[in-house]
């Protein structure tokens, strides 16, 4: 007679060889967790909760925040403020040599703040930053380099989808999940920036100083273009750490905002409109069919006592935790090259959050270091998602950006290494909450 655990091991051997054969993530973890409970419990009680756990786990009230703050950032995205935002920064600092693609970060920074995507992040600003960027002949790589790491921010800083998923899928506080973003991520935009200043200034030729722009300074002309972006963010992400709203109410009220603000300032049509509309639905269809995967999966995770059984294997060991955090981190790096970062969460998180759990680590702590480590791979070769991406949007090839984002992937580690050893820069803000 098989035991419990050792279907939990086949079953995630199983799955990763259906991802492998490019069955999409979220159907191999449902096939995998209708098979393993049938094998665990029965084939009608498996079928059963096909049907109820789909629906009862899209109809999760909390989870309403996911499409509204998708909904937000695409409403954003349509009105094109993400050239407003690179606009503003380029102003304060073209200056300088490697200012604009310090100015690309910055602005990617901001735009995440009421983006949640780290796709619609590096889209919407690598589209205009690259051009102006080549017309000053600033070398490619770099160029669409810190488009694509500019983008990873999306993620890290709040709003963010996968901090959402995170909390879904951990039980963890939703409205602590996205507050803890955003001391590590302004510290990860700044350490991105110095970056770019070493880069530059260790090999000029590949940031030309831009004379031109000395005498641009920045105008209320230009201010009241960008102003609807920290408005949002302060009155939606502030309304959550001061205890006004709920996360799903600061979603609904961010996306009113957008909406209402783009469309007084004229910047949203009603092709625009629609556009907004279908890429939110394509994202949150994509997302939620992840997070039904990945919530079924942990529950057969469970049933198995496959989690509970490495739990219980690792705080036998006489080892160092923080070793095998490493161990762990390993495996998302090598998970990264490979497979998409939303997937490596939904797949991973059921089988490493008891075992971070048993070590003592704080779990809203140890999402913002999986965000960390999922950017990571988001601009790791092959699959690097967001590097892919961004090459596509800029022409740039594949390789440069590839190249391009080698002393910023250093950047993304450095900053994981900092908040492991400072875990209060992710749980200070949390802690304070209403």
């Amino acid at each position: 007679m098989i035991s419990p655990e050792a279907v939990g091991f086949f079953g995630v051997i199983l799955m990763l060889a259906m991802i492998a054969i490019r069955v999409p993530v979220a159907i191999a973890m449902i096939a995998v967790s209708v098979l393993g409970t049938s094998i665990l419990v029965s084939p009608s009680a498996a079928l059963l909760k096909l049907g109820g756990d789909a629906f009862a786990y899209s109809k999760i009230y909390t989870l309403s925040v996911m499409p509204l703050f998708i909904m937000m950032g695409a409403f954003l995205s349509q009105a094109r403020l993400g050239g407003a935002l690179y606009e503003l920064f380029d102003t304060l600092l073209g200056k300088i040599r490697g200012g604009l693609a310090m100015a690309t970060i910055a602005a990617s920074a901001l735009f995440a703040a009421v983006s949640g995507s780290a796709i619609a992040t590096a889209t919407t600003i690598a589209s205009v930053s690259v051009d102006e960027m080549r017309k000053y002949d600033y070398d490619e790589g770099l160029a669409a380099g810190c488009a694509a790491v500019g983008g990873t921010l999306g993620i890290l800083i709040p709003p963010s989808s996968t901090l959402v998923l995170y909390g879904a899928l951990t039980e963890e506080t939703i409205g602590g999940c996205l507050i803890a973003g955003i001391i590590p991520g302004i510290l990860t935009a700044i350490l991105l920036m110095i970056t770019v200043y070493i880069v530059v200034m260790k090999n000029p030729s590949l940031a030309p100083v831009v004379s031109t722009k000395e005498n641009k300074k920045v105008t209320w002309q230009l201010i009241k273009k960008v102003w609807v972006i920290p408005t949002i963010f302060f009155i939606s992400i502030g309304g959550i750490y001061l205890g006004v709203f709920t996360p799903t109410e600061a979603g609904a009220v961010g996306a009113f905002l957008a909406l209402v603000l783009t469309v007084i300032q004229r910047k949203l049509s009603w092709k625009d409109f629609w556009e907004a509309m279908n890429q939110s639905a394509k994202i949150n269809s994509m997302t939620f069919l992840i997070l039904i995967g990945g919530l079924m999966f942990g529950r057969f995770l469970t049933l198995s006592r496959l989690p509970l059984h490495l739990s219980n294997f690792v705080t036998t060991l006489d080892i160092n935790r923080y070793l095998v955090l490493a161990v762990i981190f390993v495996i998302y790096f090598i998970l990264g090259c490979i497979m998409d970062g939303m997937a490596i969460l939904a797949i991973m998180t059921p089988v490493v959050y008891p075992i971070i759990r048993s070590l003592g680590f704080n779990g809203i702590w140890f999402g913002v270091l999986t965000v960390l480590m999922l950017n990571i791979g988001l601009l790791t070769p092959p699959v690097g998602v967001v590097s892919l991406v961004t090459a596509s949007i800029t022409k740039v090839p594949p390789m440069k950006v590839f190249k391009g984002v080698v002393p910023f992937w250093i950047t993304l580690i450095v900053a994981s290494i900092i908040v492991i050893a400072f875990p209060q820069l992710a749980t200070f803000l949390p802690s304070l909450m209403k």
